[in-house]
């Protein structure tokens, strides 16, 4: 199935995970964050996050400060 990840378009299996995403495009999951349509999701849930065809994927850097 398609979806869209920071934009670009990418074909993954059905019922891929959040998580499996990540994987592939070799990240770091300790090192980004992630949101699906615009939800972010936390790093816990992104295995149980199940993707659905069209979704819009953005992974980014967390911003920290003080």
């Amino acid at each position: 199935m398609q979806i869209f990840v920071n934009g670009e378009s990418m074909e993954i299996e059905d019922g891929s995970s959040l998580a499996s995403v990540i994987a592939l495009l070799k990240l770091a999951p300790e090192q980004c964050a992630t949101a699906v349509n615009s939800e972010f999701v936390a790093r816990g849930e992104r295995a149980l996050r199940r993707l659905q065809a069209n979704d819009q994927i953005m992974t980014f850097e967390p911003i920290t400060g003080g």
